[in-house]
C-alpha cells in the first residue's frame, strides 16, 4: 500500500536539544531475551520507539498483539503493512507469562489494525486482558486499541474485560487526519471515546496527539477541546518522528517550552493527567498514573474549570 503524504517540504534537522541516551543495563538484555524468548511483538520494536531503551532498561515494554502485520498503512507508523496471519491461540498467555517474569505492575497491551477480522480482533484482546488479570491479579491493565471500524460490539467487548484504562488515540488534528491516519477518521475516534465513556462510565479513558505535522496552535486547542468534550481523562502529547525516509517528514520541532504550555492548557481544560513533552508517547511512563486516584475522581464533581471549558463547547 501507498502512504499517505502531506506535501513536499523540506526537512529540518532534528535540533540540538533532542537527543537521546542509549543505556546499556543487564535489564535491557533481559527484557530482550525474555521479549524473543515467549515470542512477542512489542511496539517499542515494531514502531521504532525512540524510548526503547530507557523503557526496556526499565524491565518495562508494551506488547503489540494480534500479529505485527497492520491491514492499515498510516503515514507516520513504522509497523509493517501486509496481510495478516491467522491470530495465534496462545498469544494471550505468553503476553500473561511475560508480565508475570517481568513483575509488572503496569502493563500497556497495544495492537494492529484487524480490519480482515469480524470484530477487528477486540474478543482476541479481550482474552488478553483475562489471561493477564488470571497470571497477575494485581496487575493494572491499559489497552490501546484501533478504532474497531466504529463498532460499538467491538468496543464492548472490550470493556468488558474490564480493562482499568481504555486508550485510543486521535493522533493528529482534524484537517491532517486524512494525510495522517489511514482508513480511520477524526471524528470516529472521538466517538469511539464517548463510546467508551457511555458504556463503561467507570472506565478511565486515555488519548494522545502528535505534533510537528504541520498543526497550527488553535487546531491542537480545538482538538484537546474535543477530547475532553467526549470525556477523556488522560492526554499525551509528543514530537512525532520519521520513522523513515517512506514516511511523512517532520514539519516542525516543537520546542520543550510549547509542549510545558500545551501541557497547562489541557490540565486547565480538566484533563485527570497530562504527559506533554518531545519524547512522550502513549506508554510512555504508563505506570506513573495514579489508577486508584483517578478511578476515585470519576465519581466527583467536576473541576469548576473543567465545567466552564465543557460548557464553553
Amino acid at each position: 500500500m501507498e502512504r499517505p503524504g502531506i506535501g513536499v517540504a523540506a526537512r529540518p534537522r532534528k535540533p540540538a536539544w533532542f537527543r537521546l541516551k542509549l543505556p546499556t543495563s543487564p535489564e535491557f538484555a533481559g527484557t530482550t531475551a525474555l521479549v524473543h524468548d515467549l515470542r512477542l511483538h512489542t511496539v517499542c520494536e515494531s514502531a521504532h520507539c525512540p524510548n526503547r531503551w530507557e523503557c526496556w532498561s526499565r524491565s518495562t515494554a508494551t506488547f503489540m498483539i494480534a500479529g505485527n502485520r497492520c491491514t492499515r498503512a498510516c503515514g507516520f507508523c513504522a509497523v509493517n503493512t501486509a496481510k495478516p496471519l491467522p491470530l495465534e491461540a496462545d498469544e494471550p498467555a505468553r503476553v500473561a507469562e511475560a508480565c508475570r517474569r517481568l513483575g509488572l505492575r503496569h502493563v500497556v497491551i497495544t495492537m494492529v489494525a484487524r480490519d480482515d477480522l469480524r470484530d477487528g480482533a477486540a474478543n482476541h484482546v479481550a482474552q488478553t486482558i483475562r489471561a493477564v488479570r488470571q497470571q497477575n491479579p494485581d496487575i493494572i491493565v491499559e489497552v490501546l486499541t484501533s478504532d474497531f471500524n466504529g463498532s460499538p460490539e467491538s468496543i464492548h467487548l472490550v470493556l468488558d474485560a474490564t480493562p482499568d484504562i481504555f486508550n485510543h488515540n486521535i493522533e493528529t488534528v482534524e484537517r491532517l487526519t486524512p494525510s495522517v491516519r489511514s482508513r480511520a477518521t477524526y471524528r470516529r475516534s472521538l466517538e469511539v471515546l464517548r463510546l467508551a465513556r457511555e458504556y463503561a462510565p467507570r472506565m478511565i479513558t486515555k488519548s494522545g496527539l502528535m505534533l510537528g505535522l504541520g498543526e497550527t496552535g488553535e487546531e491542537i486547542e480545538t482538538s484537546l477541546r474535543d477530547l475532553r468534550a467526549v470525556g477523556c481523562d488522560i492526554v499525551t502529547i509528543g514530537q512525532y518522528l520519521q520513522p523513515s525516509p517512506k514516511h511523512l517528514p517532520v514539519v516542525s520541532w516543537i520546542e520543550p517550552e510549547q509542549f510545558n504550555r500545551w501541557g497547562r492548557l489541557a490540565s486547565d481544560l480538566g484533563f485527570r493527567s497530562v504527559a506533554s513533552g518531545p519524547l512522550v508517547r502513549s506508554s510512555y511512563h504508563a505506570d506513573s498514573v495514579d489508577v486508584t486516584s483517578l478511578k476515585s475522581l470519576l465519581n466527583a464533581p467536576p473541576r469548576e474549570s473543567e465545567s466552564a471549558n465543557l460548557m464553553a463547547r
